[in-house]
Parts: structure tokens; sequence; C-alpha cells
């Protein structure tokens, strides 16, 4: 392709008709989204009073307990007499109880043969204690879920890295440390080894036990690859909703160490680094005991039945979580890694509620990531509260990270990159940051890791108001010469992101010989398919080494495609999503000259007219 030629930045936009991509996992809830008080975006978040996680307890089901036992005799395997305890509970609540496996705690992973409500967990997890004093603690073995939005994607540029507003300045970081010799383990839903990744990745594990969920066939195995977590309605509890794989692990892995100067693709925060990749999530989640025993595994513990960790990794990214307050198995695994010299970053998650609400963000000695915009504002979805400590970029409204994907609506496609919004994308900007401190200062212990980026993010702020979403935004290069003892200056107020602009559309506009010519650096074209024979036509100058964004959003119900072509009239991109979805390709300019092209809407199918076959054409570079 010439250098002055229009490259296509692969978006996650359906192959065909037949079967639109639609990403739409549940954000924290274990099996659905508990019913939580929401406030408009413009509303003092501090002020915000969250519901009782009694009631969200009443969302949650889980048909496992995880229990601990003082004695001996009970730390390996259980005493008949501590067995029929189980059964003797069991029968009294209409359950079946059986032990499936010890944990690296000490103790026990017991199964119901069904699902129960948290709060119902709850109810019977007193009753064991009742009847046996030997039980140190019982609590609910909860499903967490990873903390990735819903997504459209938007964008095709990591502003994530370089804009003043929001980005971590990665780019002066990177002058100083690209993260060698530091091991980020990914505890997640596994890793694609996607080319632009797999340079950079060490081997793993699946610490799934249960075969449903981990969906390929097997529990607990060497084999950290992410088969897909696709599911159909219903498959993940009464009302649970169809979502198709997310390839949450690979995204966020390439965020923290993506292959850099490859030519191709995206770069990760620390691509000098190694990640581990350690599945614990799969098709509807996963359980808290899995959790742990992988929290200790990856950070060099020793987890029975499971092969010594010959990768013990210094950061541990979570981005996942659920809701309710930290439990003591996940609070005795952070602990351990902490012991053992391990940093552990977890997302705030995405409810819009108090961070103290949700586990792994309640529990501490962690270091707890909220979300902002592109503007350097609180995203509209992201947690907040006393405990966040820190702040990073993950996305908000139209604009999202870019990190490797998977082209597979289920099973595994091709390589590919896409855009999320989530306190998910915020949680690796972190661990990344926190890889290329220890690079440079091996030294410092997890306490003084949090205490010195928390000092760099703090010199540095917000741009706007932000009250109780940590001390600042993170500031890579700040934090690098934070690790290296040096007192971070505080930084001027960033200029603020360009402004929208919004036009109509002017007809005639029917041919690629007299397209509509539209200028600005971000545009929302407000257009209207008039007849089934309207063809609209929007003409486009991208400057030299820059990169447009086009995303065109029909109404509910009809479905428009996306075509863009060439000065010659030759097509080089197109989307074809379905009804009501957003169709959306993006395109570098990677000449030294600008260059033109033109945006052609066609109609498919649905509703036409002034107000029927209105949309947006939405542009940006």
């Amino acid at each position: 392709m010439p250098a002055t030629s229009v490259t296509p930045v692969p978006c996650l936009s359906a192959p065909s008709k037949v079967l639109p991509l639609v990403i739409g996992m549940a954000l924290l809830a274990v099996l659905s989204l508990p019913a939580l008080a929401y406030q408009s975006d413009d509303a003092p978040r501090a002020s915000q009073r969250p519901a009782s996680v009694g009631a969200a307890d009443d969302e949650d089901e889980t048909d496992r307990l995880i229990v601990k036992y003082r004695s001996a005799e009970n730390r390996q395997d259980l005493s008949v007499r501590s067995r029929d305890g189980l059964r003797v509970a069991g029968n009294r609540a209409g359950l079946q109880l059986e032990r499936v496996r010890g944990h690296a705690d000490g103790g026990h992973v017991v199964k119901a043969n069904r699902r129960l409500k948290i709060a119902e967990l709850r109810r019977l997890a007193q009753d064991l204690r009742n009847g046996d004093n030997d039980i140190e603690y019982v609590e609910p073995d909860r499903l967490m879920q990873a903390q990735v939005m819903p997504n459209d994607p938007q964008i095709g540029t990591q502003w994530h890295y370089t804009e003043a507003a929001a980005g971590i300045r990665a780019p002066q970081a990177w002058d100083k440390s690209t993260g060698s010799g530091v091991r980020v383990a990914v505890i997640d839903t596994g890793v694609r080894r996607h080319a632009d990744l797999a340079a950079n990745l060490l081997p793993g594990y699946d610490f799934i036990t249960d075969t449903k969920i981990a969906n390929d066939g097997t529990a607990r195995d060497t084999d950290p690859v992410d088969p897909g977590d696709w599911r159909g309605a219903g498959e993940c509890g009464t009302g649970s909703v169809a979502a198709n794989s997310s390839w949450h692990g690979t995204h966020v892995a390439g965020t923290i160490a993506a292959v850099s100067n490859n030519g191709v693709g995206v770069a990760g925060v620390a691509y000098g680094a190694k990640v581990v990749p350690v599945r614990v999530l799969g098709k509807c989640g996963g359980y808290t005991s899995d959790i742990a025993d992988a929290i200790t595994w990856a950070s060099g513990g020793s987890v029975t039945g499971v092969p010594a960790n010959p990768y013990p990794a210094k950061v541990l990214n979570l981005s996942l979580g659920g809701v309710g307050a930290c439990d003591v198995t996940t609070q005795t695994a952070i602990n351990g890694a902490r012991s053992r010299g391990a940093v552990v970053v977890v997302a705030a998650g995405n409810a819009t509620a108090d961070a103290a609400r949700y586990t792994p963000a309640s529990c501490t000695g962690v270091i707890v990531v909220s979300a902002v915009g592109r503007t350097g504002a609180i995203a509209s979805y992201s947690n907040f509260g006393a405990n966040v400590d820190v702040a990073a970029p993950g996305g908000d409204g139209s604009y999202t990270v870019l990190s490797t994907l998977n082209s597979g609506t289920s099973k595994p496609g091709s390589d590919s990159y896409a855009g999320y919004r989530g306190t998910s994308m915020a949680t690796p900007h972190v661990a990344g940051i926190v890889a290329l401190m220890l690079a440079r200062n091996a030294a410092l212990t997890p306490d003084q890791v949090e205490a010195r980026l928390k000092t760099s993010a703090a010199a540095r702020g917000f741009p706007v108001s932000c009250a109780q979403c940590g001390v600042g935004i993170v500031d890579a290069s700040a934090a690098i010469d934070a690790a290296l003892g040096v007192t971070p200056t505080p930084t001027p107020t960033p200029t603020p992101v360009p402004t929208t602009t919004t036009v109509a559309e002017v007809e005639p506009n029917d041919t690629l010989a007299a397209p509509q010519v539209i200028t600005g650096t971000v545009v929302t074209v407000n257009a209207n398919v008039a007849s089934l024979s309207d063809l609209d036509h929007f003409k486009f100058t991208i400057g030299a080494g820059k990169t447009l964004v086009l995303t065109l959003q029909p109404g509910p119900n009809s479905d428009l495609d996306l075509q863009v072509f060439n000065s010659a009239g030759t097509m080089v991109s197109q989307s074809n999503n379905g009804t009501g979805t957003a169709d959306s390709v993006s395109l570098l300019n990677s000449g030294t000259a600008a260059i033109t092209v033109t945006a052609k809407t066609v109609y498919y199918s649905g509703n036409v007219g002034a107000t029927g076959g209105a949309y947006t054409l939405k542009a940006s570079q």
C-alpha cells in the first residue's frame, strides 16, 4: 500500500448481517446487576447514598461456600464429624452439601446442589457455625465478573497514553523505563496468543475448577488460553442475558504489555515487561476461591495440587469484582501476595457507586483505580469513594481504550484490535506504570510503590473537579521519578479536549462527485435517509499522520451501512452491522501530506424519512 494510502484499523464490527458483534457483559454483578441508586452525571458523587449491601446480596447467586476450620484434623480433609455437620445443616435447608476441594488458605470449598441467593447462603453459613465450634469462618464463594463496560468501538488511537488532559504521559516515561525484567500477572479470562502480544507472554495457569465455567472441556490445567466466555440467555441464572465472548484478558494484557516497535498494532504501557496469564474468569464469571488461589500462585505462593509458579509476578492486575465487602478468603490471599512483595492493583468497579461496596476494591493493601474519560473527568460509569487511590484513563462516551482483542463472537477468530470502556481498562494502565517503576527500583515494597505512585498522581491532580475518585490521574513519567526518589513538581492545567461541532446534512449529496464537505476536529453530522433511494456522501480531510474515526449511529429500527472511498473512488473500508447498531471505521493517513476520503451512508432496511430515517455520523481525528 502506498505511503499516502488509507489503512483501516480493525474495530469490533460485524463481518456480516447474520451475526453482528455486540459486547454486552454484566459489569460487576455476580449473575445479574443489582438494583443500584443512580444519580445524574452532573450531581456531586460524594453526596450519593449507595444502596445497602444487603439489597445487593438479594440479587446475587452462587452454589458454593468457603469453610475454614481451626483444628489440624480438618485442614487437609474433613473429619467424619464435620462432614456430618455439613450434611445436617444442608438437610435443614433442603440442600445437599458436599466438599469439592481444599484451597491455598487451608479452607474447603463446599458445593450445594443448587444456586442460592447470597443472603440465603449467609443464613446457611450461620447455621453451620452454630453447629460446629471448630469452624473459623464460612463465607459465600462468589462469582466475580470482568470489569468492562458494554462496548461500541469508536476510537482507533491511543489517546490514553499521550493526551495532556487524561493521558498517562507514556512517551515521556518510555525514555526512562519500559518495564524490562518485571513480570505482571493478569488474573482474568486468560489470553489469546495475539501476534502483537505473544512475544511478551510467559507460561501461566488455568485456575477454573468448574468445567461449565471453564468452557474448554477441562478444569484446572497449565493452559491459560481463553476459549471464549460467550453465554446464552438464562445460562448464568434467571434473567441473565446472552453475551458474546469478551476476550477481556487479552484486552487487559495488551494495555499492559503489547509489543512495541514492531511496526504493527498498538503499544503496551510497559512493553518491556512480561505477562503471566492466570485464568480465573470464564462463562458466567469466576469463583472467589479460584481467584484467591490464583492470587496466591501468581505471587509465588504454594497451592495444593498446582505446580509451583516458575515466574512469580511482582505486579498483580485484577480487573474484576463483585458486590459485597472484602471477604476473608480474598483478603488472606492478598495479604500473602503482599508478604511476597507483590503489588496488587484492582478495579474500582463500574456501577457509579461507592467502591467500598465491592470486592476486591474494598480489600486492604490494594491500589484501587477509578476511571476517567478523555476530558479528565470521572467516567460516567466509574465507582468512587474514600478508598479509591488513583484514577487512570478508562474511556467514556465515544472515546475508548484501544488494545488487542479477537474477532470471534463465541469461539476464537482472528487477531483484532478494539476499544473498550471500563475501570477494567483503567486498571492495567496503573499496573503497567507500577512495572515501569519497579524496573527502575526493584527494592520498593508494595507500600512504598503505592505511596510514591499516589504522590506523583497528586502532584498532577485532575483538570476538572473530581470528588472521591483518587488523589489524581496517574502520570507514568512522574511515577518513575518518584520511584527513584525524585520529588514530583505540580503540573500545569492541560489544554481542554476539542469540543464537538454539530452540523446539519445539506442536500444534494447523493454522489461521490458531489459530497457535502465536513470540516473540524470533532464533528457530529445530523442527517437522515429521506427515501429508499437516498444516498448521503460526506467528504473529510485527514491530516498527515492523523487517524480519522467515523461512527454512524442509525435509529433503533433502521439498518444503515458505512462505506469509505479514497479520492480515486475506490472503497477502502466499510462496516455492515445490524439494525440499530453503530457502524465504525478507523482510517490512518500514514503519509506526509493531507488526503481526502468520502463516507457514504447506504440504506439496508428499516425506517426512512425526516424522523424515522434520522441518524448521526460522528467524526474525530
